[in-house]
């Protein structure tokens, strides 16, 4: 039962103390199965056991105390509704008060009075006297040391295994149960001699020990860092050896010849002279399609930054080459933008483009499928209707996904079966991804990143607006409208209410009927409750100019190209996430003329609202503004992450951890340098730990 390979994987059942009821409360709150899944429950934060403080020093809100001394008196207080439980807590320099406000009852039957307690907890101020609600609570026991170290580890918990007695003292118990059975044969090591070696590394099973039981703070810090660099290691490892395995095994079209089509577009049709920064990822892209290996590649660059035209080059390539070429984006707007865009450009080349849609009429559908099949299309754009089974081409060599982390895992796979072999792969995103986030995202793609704004792209000017400024801003806004501008005023999308949202734009869209009377101004309104043809109506209104102002939802944060447009105006700002105002902002400054954003927010903003305001005005630097917005959101949370199943992290933070991550990644890469398989002895073990880290999820940077 116990050999390495079976030690971690049994049920937490069999710890001690668990049994049944407690195993399941465990499965249910936290998702803890296995020994493995236990072990890896790190603890959140560690109590410095030998420091403590009187109850006469609490004087400051928020900040944590370690208190030692007994409980004098327990009572309930409130209504049914409003019911806590307080306990009076005394050392011999006064009294401060415990509160309870769920778990109560099974606190005060856990509590005695006249039994001395060490509590932790953070202190608030009600009503000018300071309470501890909810504290870390623990007995002291009569000639028992305090702790077996100084510092304690302390674990997150919920109200219903508190219930079970699993609080961060029940759970810290059964680990150190579980601790004292570790041994190297039932914590087998992970990597390699040389690993451990050349990073001083800690062994595996002491690392566990010490990070839940740490002996000293330099002991603690070594475990984090073992801990940390196997973890970052072997999501690195995986994703670079998918990388080398797809480069030698995954055979692509050649794409050995740079035409007629390619030079005479690139010679005579350019709208504009490309940035250093496109010529050099075009380079990389035909440096790709040329080498006879399937090409994955993601390209980032700003929004204004010339991926559109990156991509139509890499599109003319493959036209040269006999091949067609689809560029699949998430929205029907954006789709019917890039086809308007690319239809304009190639229209001297004798370039055939066809836009595919959930609109496409059935007829039409028909004759698009026949053309598509006789090689008589070379480029077809639309939306997920281009995975469809009915849609089948001559011979695709080239698949441009938009915005990729919009569509699911299964349907950009999809595009993989619509040729003999795989076609080349060319994503790209606007949405500018923090360094480390990328490593791990798309540590398995190719990467490249447009970093110059074409020449004349003017950098928008962002202020910040409270309500008593909105004065200025209507008389603003006329302004630009007289000079011939038109303007965007965007509201939030607040998920769980369709109807606040709708009451929101509503109420706005009515306030400015006022400010800006018809038959003087037209606006456009766009909101989730119109039909597509409704939307695309209002829509055209304004690219036609027959409005002055489109007032609308998130619906306009991608794909809406209006050169025309100087001002957006976003309201309840402090709403929207730093990536999200970003995307929004890039929707102006598309023109010759300068452009603004108006971030309007309330008086009361938090410290995070606040930084993102900040943020947004001092900079127009995409990738400035992500490496903030991971710094507050966390990886988690930044938009289409979520569905990555390489960031389930246990222990390493993307946030804080770069530089250990930069040092697995190089670890991982010169591995993998000398032996590409993993098929050196030496090398076994790594590849043995590979494949037991069976991961039930993909990253969706990879389209297969």
């Amino acid at each position: 039962m116990n050999s390495p390979a079976s030690f971690l994987d049994i049920s937490v059942v069999y710890l001690k103390g668990i049994g049944t009821a407690r195993a399941e409360a465990l499965q249910k709150e936290l998702g803890l199965f296995t020994y493995r899944d236990f072990l890896t429950y790190y603890p959140f934060r560690y109590v410095d056991k030998t420091q403590f403080q009187s109850v006469r020093e609490v004087s400051e809100e928020s900040t944590a105390y370690q208190l030692r001394g007994h409980i004098m008196e327990l009572q309930f207080v409130g209504d049914k509704r409003t019911k806590r439980l307080v306990a009076k807590f005394r050392d011999n320099t006064g009294t401060i008060d415990l509160v309870w406000f769920q778990g109560a009852k099974w606190m005060a039957e856990k509590l005695k009075s006249n039994t001395e307690y060490i509590v932790y907890g953070k202190a608030t101020s009600f009503m000018g006297r300071f309470n501890m609600p909810h504290p870390d609570i623990e007995v002291v026991v009569p000639g028992v040391p305090v702790a077996a170290s100084a510092f304690q580890a302390v674990y997150n918990s919920t109200e219903k295994l508190k219930f079970r007695n699993l609080d961060s003292e029940g759970i810290r118990k059964t680990m150190r149960a579980l601790v004292s059975q570790l041994n190297e044969q039932n914590i087998p090591e992970t990597l390699t001699p040389s690993l451990i070696s050349d990073f001083s590394l800690m062994p595996r099973v002491e690392a566990f020990r010490q990070i839940h039981f740490p002996d000293s703070k330099i002991l603690l810090d070594k475990a984090r860092f073992r801990l940390k660099f196997e973890e970052l290691f072997f999501v690195q490892l995986k994703l670079l050896r998918s990388n080398h395995l797809r480069h030698q095994v995954s055979a692509g079209f050649v794409f050995n010849k740079v035409g007629d089509i390619f030079h005479d577009f690139y010679n005579h049709h350019l709208p504009f002279q490309l940035t250093n920064a496109q010529k050099r990822v075009v380079k990389e892209i035909r440096v790709d399609m040329g080498s006879g290996r399937q090409m994955s590649r993601l390209v980032q660059g700003d929004v204004g930054s010339g991926k559109t035209l990156v991509a139509l080059l890499s599109m003319l390539l493959a036209a040269d080459n006999g091949f067609q070429s689809c560029l699949m984006a998430p929205t029907e707007i954006l789709a019917k933008q890039h086809f308007e865009t690319i239809s304009s450009l190639v229209e001297p080349l004798g370039i055939k483009v066809v836009l595919l849609t959930g609109s496409t009429k059935t007829k039409a559908r028909r004759e698009l499928h026949a053309q598509l099949e006789s090689g008589e299309i070379h480029i077809l754009v639309g939306t997920h209707a281009l995975i469809e089974d009915a849609v089948v081409f001559k011979n695709l060599g080239l698949v441009v996904i938009d915005e990729q982390h919009r569509f699911g895992v299964a349907q950009r796979a999809k595009m993989h079966k619509k040729n003999t072999q795989p076609p080349h792969v060319l994503i790209m995103t606007a949405t500018p991804i923090p360094r480390t986030l990328a490593m791990t995202l798309y540590g398995d793609l190719d990467t490249s990143v447009i970093d110059e704004l074409p020449p004349g792209r003017k950098p928008i000017t962002t202020m910040h607006f409270m309500e008593s400024q909105r004065l200025r801003l209507i008389g603003f806004m006329k302004n630009e409208i007289a000079l011939g501008r038109q303007v965007y005023i965007v509201y939030p999308l607040i998920q769980e209410s369709e109807k606040m949202d709708y009451q929101n734009l509503q109420n706005g869209y009515d306030a400015l009927l006022s400010d800006f009377p018809q038959p003087e101004y037209q606006i456009s309104i766009v909101h989730g409750k119109l039909t597509p043809q409704q939307k695309e109506f209002e829509m055209q209104r304004f690219i036609k100019h027959e409005t002055q102002i489109m007032v609308a939802t998130t619906v306009i944060e991608v794909g809406v190209n209006i050169p025309n447009a100087s001002v957006m105006v976003i309201e309840s700002a402090e709403r929207f996430g730093l990536s999200q105002l970003h995307q929004l902002r890039g929707r102006v400054g598309r023109g010759a003329e300068k452009s603004y954003c108006i971030l309007m927010t309330s008086y009361k903003l938090g410290a995070d609202s606040k930084l993102r305001m900040e943020t947004m005005v001092r900079t127009n630097d995409g990738f400035e503004i992500s490496e903030v917005d991971l710094k507050l959101r966390g990886p988690g949370d930044l938009d289409g992450t979520q569905q990555s199943g390489v960031l389930d992290l246990k222990i390493a933070d993307l946030v804080h951890d770069g530089q250990v991550l930069q040092l697995a990644r190089s670890a991982a890469q010169a591995i993998l340098n000398e032996d590409p398989a993993l098929e050196a002895p030496e090398n076994h073990l790594l590849l043995d730990t590979l494949r037991r880290m069976q991961q039930s999820r993909h990253s969706w940077s990879k389209i297969g």
